[in-house]
C-alpha cells in the first residue's frame, strides 16, 4: 500500500507508543485464564499438537489476538503509578481458523493487523484514549482509503470477548447490502488485570489494578476499499494510497521518433517523482499501448498520461482518470501543478461518490415488516431498539436464511432524536436508543 499504512504508523507514534513484537505461541493455561475471552475465540483458535512425528505433551495455541501473551509481561514490568500509562503497539500477523466463507482480505485464517494495548491508572483515561484511537481509525478510513464509516458502540452480544465495551468504525458495501466492521477500539476494564494481576502503586501507597485497552485495524481495510470503489474493469485505488499514482505511457505511431517519445515519458516521470508523486513508466515492447491502458486500469492506478507523436510537438500530455475516464491535455510546463489538483480531486471524488451511495442505502424503519422489507432490499437498517439481548438473539434466529442473518452492526453515536413513547422494532419495548442493523460481513 502506499500513504494508508504509513500514515496510520505515523500517527501511532505521535500517540507515544513503544513498539514491540511479543511470540506468535501461547500455553493453554495462559490462553485460559479469562474465561469469557477464550470462550469467545474458542471455536476460532488453532493448536499446535506436533513437533515432526511426535506428539507435544501439551498442545500450544497459535494467537487469535496478544492480550494473553502480553499481560503476563504487564504485570512484571508495572509496578507504580510512575510506570503508567503504558502504551505498546506491534503490527503482527494472528491466526483465527475461519471455517463458513474464508474470502481473501474479508475474513482470512491468517491475517496481519496493528494491535495496540494499553494500561492506565483511571478509567477515564482510557475512555478518553478508546475515543481518540476510533477517531484515529475513522480518519484512515475516511482520509486514506476514501470510506465513510460510521463510528459507534457494539452491542454486548457483539463486543469484545472478555471485553468493558467495544467501539467500532462501520462500512458498508451497497453492492451486496452488507455492513462490514472496519476497526475496533475496546476498553477492556479491569477484568483482564484481574486475571493476570496487573497492579500498581498508587500515590497514597495504595495497591490497584489497572485499566486497559487494546485496539486493532487490519488488511480488512484493504478488501473495505476494494468493495468500496472497485468497478468491472478493476481495482479503483484512491491516490493517497496507490503505490503507483501515475503511470506514464508511451504511445509511439508508425514513423514516430520513438527516442524523443520515450526521452518524454522518461522526463516525465522523473519531474513527478521528484515532486513526490508516485510515477512509474510502462517501458514493455510486447504489449500495444491499448493492452497497457486495460492492464493499469485493471490495477486501479488514479491517473494514466499517454505521450505521442502529437503530444510531443504540442509540448503536452493527455492525462486519463481511472475514477471516472475524463481525458484532458495538459502543457508540459504545468504537469506538476496540474497532476496535484488532479489526484486530490480523485481522492475527494471517491470519498462523495461512496458517501452518496452508502447514504442512499441507509433505511430508517419502525416496525418488523418493515425491517424485513428493508433487510430483502440490502439496506443499511437505522432502528429502535430496546437493547436487550434476547431481542438480538431473537432477530438473528427469525432472519436465519441462504444468505445469513441480521445482527446489530452498532449502535451510533450521533443519535436521531428518540420521540418518547419509541417501540422497539423487535420487541414492541419500550426503545431505549437507535441502531444500525443488517446483514454482516
Amino acid at each position: 500500500m502506499g500513504d494508508g499504512d504509513l500514515g496510520a504508523t505515523e500517527k501511532i507514534k505521535k500517540l507515544k507508543l513503544k513498539p514491540y513484537y511479543f511470540p506468535l505461541f501461547v500455553t493453554e493455561n495462559v490462553l485460559q485464564k479469562e474465561k469469557d475471552h477464550i470462550e469467545g475465540f474458542a471455536p476460532e483458535v488453532a493448536w499446535v499438537t506436533k513437533s515432526g512425528k511426535s506428539e507435544l505433551e501439551a498442545p500450544i495455541a497459535i494467537r487469535p489476538t496478544s492480550e494473553t501473551v502480553m499481560y503476563p509481561y504487564f504485570s512484571k514490568w508495572i509496578r507504580s503509578h510512575r510506570d503508567l500509562p503504558l502504551r505498546c503497539n506491534q503490527w503482527c500477523n494472528v491466526v483465527r481458523w475461519e471455517f463458513s466463507n474464508p474470502t481473501p482480505f474479508i475474513r482470512s485464517r491468517e491475517f496481519l493487523w496493528q494491535e495496540g494495548h494499553t494500561a492506565f491508572a483511571t478509567k477515564e483515561e482510557a475512555d478518553e484514549e478508546v475515543l481518540q484511537i476510533l477517531e484515529l481509525y475513522r480518519r484512515i478510513y475516511e482520509e486514506f482509503l476514501a470510506v465513510p464509516v460510521s463510528k459507534g458502540r457494539k452491542s454486548e452480544m457483539e463486543k469484545f470477548a472478555g471485553g468493558l465495551y467495544t467501539t467500532s468504525v462501520e462500512a458498508f458495501i451497497p453492492n451486496t447490502g452488507r455492513g462490514i466492521q472496519g476497526a475496533t477500539s475496546h476498553c477492556l476494564g479491569q477484568n483482564f488485570a484481574k486475571m493476570f494481576d496487573i497492579t500498581f502503586e498508587n500515590e497514597k501507597g495504595v495497591r490497584e489494578m489497572v485499566w486497559q485497552n487494546s485496539w486493532a485495524y487490519t488488511t480488512r481495510s484493504i478488501g473495505v476499499m476494494v468493495m468500496t470503489h472497485g468497478d468491472d474493469k478493476g481495482l479503483v485505488l484512491p491516490p493517497k494510497v496507490a503505490p503507483i499514482q501515475v503511470i506514464v505511457i508511451a504511445v509511439p505511431y508508425k514513423d514516430a521518433d520513438t527516442t524523443a517519445i520515450k526521452g518524454a515519458c522518461e522526463s516525465t516521470v522523473y519531474t513527478l517523482n521528484e515532486s513526490g508523486i508516485r510515477a512509474d513508466q510502462d517501458t514493455r515492447e510486447n504489449y500495444s499501448p491499448g493492452w497497457k491502458y486495460s492492464h493499469w486500469e485493471m490495477k486501479g492506478v488514479p491517473l494514466r498520461i499517454e505521450i505521442g507523436p502529437k503530444d510531443l510537438a504540442n509540448k503536452q500530455v493527455r492525462i486519463v482518470r481511472r475514477d471516472n475516464g475524463a481525458k484532458v491535455d495538459i502543457p508540459v510546463t504545468n504537469l506538476v501543478e496540474e497532476v496535484k489538483v488532479l489526484l486530490d480531486e480523485i481522492q475527494k471524488n471517491l470519498f462523495k461518490t461512496a458517501q452518496e451511495k452508502r447514504d442512499a442505502c441507509v433505511q430508517v424503519i419502525k416496525t418488523w415488516d418493515e425491517f424485513t422489507t428493508a433487510l430483502n432490499n440490502k439496506r443499511l437498517i437505522l432502528a429502535p431498539w430496546c437493547d436487550e439481548e434476547e431481542v438480538e438473539k431473537d432477530v438473528k434466529a427469525r432472519t436465519k436464511g441462504e444468505l445469513g442473518a441480521a445482527k446489530t452492526l452498532c449502535t451510533p453515536f450521533e443519535q436521531p432524536e428518540l420521540p418518547e413513547g419509541t417501540l422497539c422494532f423487535a420487541s414492541g419495548k419500550q426503545a431505549k436508543k437507535w441502531s444500525f442493523w443488517g446483514r454482516s460481513y
